[in-house]
């Protein structure tokens, strides 16, 4: 949703919490006893002490601190004190217990990142203790450590593309002390080359970075180089260890490469895919050459990157011959190939309006827009609103409803190029309220907001088109609250507040015959389209307001006198208890949170009334009949279970059933906002507010009526508690095996998945996060997964990621290949207000924001020929796709697009070293695809079958024979991915991927 306030009132947390916004975390409980002093002297005793060793190896952490108490004592200030190193991934500190005979612990990165077990802290007793990942014992890991023999570091630092005339490395060995700055001088090995040989003792491996000598700096980002022993090259910020001596001669290259083998070719409608098996070569291919025979265009010769090559917009029925050559870096070329042959079919038909793609919704990664700040397609339907001069907008030309549908659709090509397969957009629905453009403070659930409309380019034109190029549209809806001012067809007070002589000027009088569009100027005063017939100057007949007229004693910004009933509030009278609910929200984790106002401008409907139900059941029919792909339900944990499980969620199936087919309902895809703010697996231990709760159906009948019903079932469930909740393996794979899902339990609704959202400060830590949780999901491949959106950053940040291009990268190279369904936020792609606050309500412009209007960023002309491929780009928008992070997304999702286990397959971590390492497999009668993934570290996989792996980003083949795999880091944001039987080498490489 656009808004979530912070809580009216104060209420006990546990576990961890750092003031600068972390909710869930306070180190110990409220009220600890504190030991009283000693008064009598004691007898001199040995010093009672623990010394704690903490496992460093599976965290990405560049500090650690211990922050513990001791039993019956107090807490260390938050972070706690510093560890220090103790042996290769270890850290320890010993500190004094006094009398106490153990210590309450939890672990941090200084910076915002804990270990807490889970929420429950780690309980640690006297002497020698390890914690390593979460499991405790007594010992000294480094007491039988034998100090490793002397070993090197020969390092070559490439400043081709820096222009600098010396170079130094200043350096860390693990464990020890860094070198002074700038740091030692390297010397000149060859053109655009430097070279240090390090001693590093017993050390394995170290730190770095690298200077001119002038305070000029490559430090990889902010993140360092970690550099290994023997000979490594760091070039261009990517490090390659056990590598070749760069400087080295090199003779000429006359070998050709071998003819390329195994070429098919296989058509679909009028396009053909043509694949073959990499081609070897004693330097390595860097490209293919298709030529094509056939049709009325004679010889065609296209240049392909990878093994894969699509050839689309053919003549229909007509037979296509295709050969292939292998070339090299010197350009030598191979012989051809054998001939493969297609023959074209016919041209299908494009999607027909008002009809869903229907398909598996894992296959689509989404990109998310505000569609009012987008794009601008038509300023005709531009609007400030009330505060278009108070919020600072006039000022910058730049009204909150600026982008359209019109504008959208314009840049459907650009999405498309990008290579995503589905949009989300903000709700549609007429709006109403002081600052509503982006959608969730609904009046009219039944019209399109004509702000967003223009001819030729209506919301049905927006899905008709969408569709046409293979693109789905997820519509935001709300179930949970329409705006203050009611809902039209359902219930809208007539009058409100009073209108004296300081409020004419904001509050207009009614004008008979005038009804508020959002769009249309009122004519009588020729200024107002927004407020029209809201208000009285006298009390109108009829009045339900608790108090109407009267002063409230509070003044507004302006000065003027606030009187009762001035707006709407649940607890004024205004709006019939039967409709919506009278009462603000206490507890966010309580039962009122789904029966209560969450906002004063969101009114809360009772959504356990039949009246109710119908009309938002009806209002969302109409835009299943027009052929939406699926709906994101905004504010959904302010609902209980039982309402979508009985009413709205088989409301959604029986209608796309009925319209639409089985398998349209089976593939509409419903995700909703279930908010959560910590980071353990159940919202602070109440299930009925987690997000996987929503996806499981009930385990027991409740009563008939649905408000009793709710009540039943937040008391079972919450008896039942944490450790009795339904387990699902849908996510996982049984070893290497991939097996068939059991959805019988599920309820209909999927979820973003917000523990991961709130931990993308660190991939690590998402990764980590998110694993965790997903056996209680009934099917985590399902989830949303992204970094930021219009409402809060990592860790409930108020702005947006600002983490980095590289932390960027690595975060979309997590999201693109682990579990769930990646979705980026609009701009996000060139890391657009990176850092700013991402709402500030009408007090401050929306330039300056998260929201900020994209338009300019996509001004220009753009074609995509398919996803991920842009045939032309002008102006602005060509400036825009040549961004390193454009780049980037456009490959992942080529890679993904391209390997059925990274859209639909399980996963399993068995058998598998590394950070962010992991297995997946989907298979379904003849795809058997399976892949082994490594983000930015290197892994090791055990125990996978034996055959012959292509690791999509390079084409690097190997063949495993003792069921193991083991690969180097890549570098961060970069990631392989060796697939069983793979297509080769997808894409070209690029900024990261390479």
């Amino acid at each position: 949703m656009s808004r979530i306030p912070v809580p009216r009132s104060g209420r006990p947390v546990a576990v961890l919490a750092l003031a600068a916004g972390l909710l869930g975390l306070l180190a110990a409980p409220p009220g600890a006893p504190t030991p009283s002093p000693r008064t009598s002297p004691v007898a001199a005793v040995a010093e009672n002490t623990a010394t704690v060793f903490y496992w460093t190896k599976t965290k990405n952490w560049t500090a650690h601190h211990l922050h513990y108490a001791p039993d019956g004592g107090s807490w260390t200030t938050v972070p706690g004190v510093a560890m220090e190193p103790a042996c290769t991934d270890w850290v320890k500190k010993t500190v004094s217990l006094g009398t106490a005979a153990g210590l309450q612990a939890t672990f941090n990165n200084g910076s915002g990142t804990w270990d807490n077990n889970g929420g429950r802290n780690y309980a640690l007793g006297t002497g020698n203790i390890t914690v390593k990942d979460g499991v405790v014992a007594h010992s000294d890991p480094c007491a039988d450590t034998t100090p490793s023999p002397a070993a090197g570091a020969t390092v070559y630092y490439s400043t081709e593309a820096l222009g600098w005339s010396t170079a130094n490395i200043h350096y860390q060995p693990a464990g020890g002390a860094w070198t002074a700055v700038p740091g030692v001088g390297m010397q000149a090995a060859c053109a655009g080359w430097w070279k240090r040989e390090i001693d590093l003792g017993t050390a394995a491996s170290l730190r770095a970075a690298f200077n001119n000598g002038n305070g000029t700096w490559d430090n990889n980002g902010g993140s360092d180089y970690t550099i290994g022993t023997g000979v490594s090259t760091v070039r261009n910020r990517v490090v390659t260890a056990h590598a070749a001596d760069p400087c080295a001669a090199t003779p000429p290259d006359t070998q050709a490469p071998t003819a390329p083998a195994g070429v098919t070719a296989a058509a679909d409608g009028v396009s053909v895919l043509l694949s073959w098996d990499p081609a070897t070569d004693d330097r390595g291919v860097t490209k293919y050459q298709v030529t094509r025979t056939g049709g009325s265009g004679g010889t065609v010769v296209t240049d392909v990157a990878s093994t894969v090559y699509s050839d689309t917009g053919l003549a229909e029925r007509t037979a296509y011959t295709y050969t292939v050559r292998a070339v090299d870096a010197a350009g030598n070329v191979s012989a051809a190939s054998a001939p493969a042959t297609a023959t074209t079919g016919d041209r299908p038909a494009t999607p027909a309006t008002g009809k869903p793609l229907g398909t598996d919704p894992r296959k689509d990664p989404i990109y998310f827009v505000l569609t009012a700040r987008f794009n601008d397609g038509d300023p005709s339907n531009d609007r400030g609103g009330s505060q278009h001069v108070k919020s600072g907008n006039a000022a910058n030309d730049d009204p909150m409803f600026r982008g359209d549908f019109k504008g959208l659709i314009q840049k459907l090509d650009y999405v498309k190029g990008l290579g995503f397969s589905a949009i989300w957009v903000t709700p549609v629905v007429l709006n109403r309220s002081d600052y509503d453009y982006h959608g969730y403070h609904g009046w009219d659930f039944y019209k399109v907001d004509p702000r967003l409309e223009s001819a030729g380019a209506s919301y049905q034109d927006l899905i008709d088109a969408a569709h046409a190029k293979g693109m789905k549209i997820y519509q935001d809806v709300v179930y949970n609250h329409s705006s203050r001012w009611g809902a039209r067809g359902l219930f809208v007070p007539t009058v409100y507040g009073v209108r004296d002589s300081q409020w004419s000027w904001y509050y207009d009088e009614k004008q008979p015959g005038f009804e508020y569009d959002g769009l249309t100027i009122d004519a009588k005063t020729g200024k107002s389209y927004y407020n029209g017939d809201l208000w009285s100057t006298a009390e109108p007949a009829g009045n339900t307001c608790v108090n109407w007229g009267k002063p409230t004693g509070g003044k507004s910004a302006e000065g003027y006198t606030v009187y009762n009933c001035q707006w709407p509030s649940p607890t004024s009278g205004m709006f019939p208890k039967e409709l919506y609910h009278q009462c603000w929200i206490g507890n966010w984790e309580g039962e009122d949170s789904r029966s209560c106002w969450l906002h004063e401008d969101l009114a809360d409907f009772n959504t356990e009334n039949p009246t109710v139900q119908n009309y938002l059941i009806g209002a969302y029919d109409k835009y299943i009949d027009m052929g939406v792909d699926g709906f994101r339900v905004d504010t959904a944990v302010h609902i209980p279970r039982t309402t979508w499980n009985r009413r709205f969620l088989p409301a959604i199936q029986e209608r796309v059933t009925q319209r639409h087919g089985a398998e349209a309902a089976k593939n509409f895809f419903v995700f909703g906002e279930v908010a959560a703010f910590v980071n353990d697996k159940w919202n602070r231990g109440s299930v009925n507010h987690s997000a996987q709760f929503y996806t499981w159906k009930e385990r027991k009948e409740y009563d008939a009526d649905d408000a009793k019903a709710a009540l039943e079932m937040y008391d079972y469930e919450q008896q039942q508690g944490t450790g009795n909740q339904p387990t699902s393996t849908n996510a996982f794979l049984d070893g290497n095996s991939y097996h068939t899902p059991d959805h019988s339990r599920f309820s209909g609704m999927n979820v973003i998945d917000m523990r991961m959202h709130m931990n993308f400060g660190d991939a690590q830590n998402a990764f980590s996060n998110g694993k965790d949780s997903d056996d209680s999901y009934n099917d985590a491949t399902y989830n949303v997964v992204y970094v930021d959106s219009h409402d809060y950053g990592p860790n409930k940040s108020s702005e947006r990621y600002a983490g980095g291009t590289d932390a960027w990268a690595e975060n979309m190279s997590l999201m693109w290949t682990f579990r769930g369904i990646p979705t980026l936020y609009y701009g996000s792609e060139i890391e657009f207000q990176k850092g700013k606050k991402i709402d500030c309500g009408p007090t401050c412009p929306l330039a300056d924001t998260g929201r900020a209007y994209f338009g300019d960023h996509v001004a220009g002309s753009v074609t995509a020929t398919d996803f991920s491929q842009v045939s032309s780009a002008s102006g602005a928008v060509a400036t825009t796709l040549q961004q390193p992070l454009v780049r980037h997304v456009q490959r992942l999702n080529q890679i993904r697009r391209a390997i059925p286990a990274l859209q639909t397959g399980q996963y399993s971590t068995e058998g598998v070293t590394g950070g962010m390492a992991f297995k997946r497999r989907y298979t379904s009668g003849s795809t058997d695809s399976f892949a082994l993934v490594t983000v930015s570290g290197g892994a090791s996989f055990t125990g996978v079958p034996n055959g012959t792996y292509t690791d999509a980003v390079t084409g690097d083949v190997r063949t495993v024979t003792g069921g193991t795999l083991s690969v180097a880091a890549p570098g961060k944001g970069n990631l392989r991915v060796y697939v069983l039987n793979g297509p080769g080498r997808i894409g070209t490489a690029g900024p990261y991927l390479k």
